[in-house]
């Protein structure tokens, strides 16, 4: 029986002969969704020294500025995931889409520094954490959109390449909104933003809708099909995985917060160089997430990628942190460029193995989740990886104010270490265990 339903699992989006197709214009409309946010919370922080310069802010406002983003989305993404498996993904992305762009184009209006009128900083707090309420529906909405129309052979490598929107969205806002705000002021930044918001909504109008067979449960078992029933607010599973993204979410804002404050301040690199190095952190890791997504789905070692990815992000933290240690105390750094050559990789591969598991990590707590309950499951990681988008802002101009840069490099190092027991495989017996006694609570109720 369990072989009857893979088969059926595997083929019943192809069945009225428009699925195939279909299905890749809706992974499309993922990808430019997520782009387009990624591009407004990833690519914002890109201008950090121009915020700090234009606004006249320091550098502790300035995190906690930028951290308004992140505590936006966390506080937003369990909300809209939930009304994501009420509602819709079509309904919901639309209204996450045009809201956002609104609030965006507010931003250029009333919250862009001219020569006659700085906004007040309780103002941008305001902008920035609307712009991360109303964003964190872009998440859950197209994961779950992407997950009812592709097959569990190509699950993987469909997420893998939706989740490379994140690092592909945030590379276009690091090389195009530093010179926009430089030479254009930030009127233009956030108009930019607004229009690839609004670009993603027309194409979530056209394309996105429901496929004409709902897909069975993820893994085409029983056991799944039990868990599927579990809500995942109340799986243990669900929230392990959740605490793993988290953690290792955060070696990953640290660099895309701070690497242009620490390339600008630490080493004296400037404009070109330091958008040239964020955007090898995330086409890095665009790429990384396309392979690991289509080879954890050929190999079924999703849990062994993900520690590897969290074990490779310790070690290389840990040496970021001794090489910029070493380089301060030898005053030497600004003039070598071996140390400097150094810093610039150590960082750049920091950044890309924090961030190319994005895809593995979703594709495995949807199908933990089962299909009717994907919004919740990815809205839950997704609240967690916001969640260092809010605190790692706001803590990193602390430590380095009482440490320096080499105390949060081990700051960053410390949290993948965390995530690396949170992606340890649960034994089979304690998943059907699980399965079993949530089936028999729920048929109790």
């Amino acid at each position: 029986m369990s072989a009857v339903n893979l088969f059926l699992e595997r083929n019943m989006e192809y069945a009225d002969g428009r699925g195939a197709p279909h299905r890749w214009k809706v992974l499309s409309v993922g990808v430019a969704a997520n782009a387009s946010f990624a591009a407004a919370f990833s690519g914002i922080p890109a201008t950090a020294v121009l915020i700090r310069s234009g606004y006249h802010i320091g550098t502790g406002e300035l995190g906690f500025l930028l951290g308004m983003l992140g505590l936006g989305i966390v506080l937003s993404e369990l909300p809209w995931g939930m009304l994501t498996d009420r509602w819709g993904d079509r309904r919901v992305l639309l209204t996450g889409l045009v809201s956002t762009a609104a609030a965006l184009l507010a931003m250029a209006m009333w919250g862009a520094p001219t020569a006659a009128r700085v906004p007040g900083l309780p103002l941008l707090e305001a902008g920035f954490l609307a712009i991360g309420l109303l964003g964190g529906s872009v998440n859950g909405s197209s994961g779950r959109a992407v997950m009812a129309w592709f097959g569990p052979a190509e699950r993987g490598l469909a997420m893998s390449i939706r989740q490379t929107a994140v690092p592909t969205g945030a590379g276009i806002g690091a090389l195009m909104l530093p010179p926009l705000a430089q030479h254009a002021g930030f009127v233009w930044v956030y108009g930019a933003l607004a229009a690839m918001c609004l670009a993603s909504a027309m194409l979530t109008l056209l394309w996105v809708r429901d496929p004409d067979t709902s897909p069975v449960a993820p893994t085409g078992n029983a056991d799944a099909a039990s868990e599927a029933a579990i809500s995942p607010l109340r799986s243990a599973p669900v929230w392990r995985v959740t605490l793993g993204i988290a953690a290792l979410c955060m070696p990953q804002v640290a660099v895309i917060s701070f690497a242009s404050v620490f390339l600008h301040d630490f080493g004296h690199v400037r404009g070109v160089a330091i958008g040239a190095a964020l955007a090898a952190v995330q086409g890095g890791a665009a790429v990384m997430r396309v392979w690991s997504g289509r080879w954890t789905d050929r190999h079924g070692n999703r849990n062994a990628y993900l520690r590897a990815c969290a074990a490779l992000t310790v070690g290389l933290f840990v040496v970021l942190a001794i090489l910029t240690a070493f380089v301060a105390r030898t005053g030497q750094g600004v003039h070598s460029m071996a140390a400097l050559t150094g810093l610039f990789t150590l960082l750049v591969a920091g950044g890309i193995a924090a961030s190319a598991w994005h895809g593995v990590a979703y594709t495995e707590l949807a199908t933990q989740a089962g299909h009717s309950r994907t919004g919740t499951a990815l809205a839950m990681g997704n609240s967690g990886a916001f969640l260092a988008f809010w605190l790692v802002p706001s803590a990193i101009p602390m430590l380095l104010s009482a440490f320096g840069w080499p105390a949060v490099w081990l700051a960053a190092a410390a949290c993948g270490a965390l995530a690396w027991p949170a992606f340890a495989r649960v034994p089979l017996a304690r998943r059907q265990s699980h399965a079993s006694r949530g089936a028999r609570q729920r048929i109790s109720v």
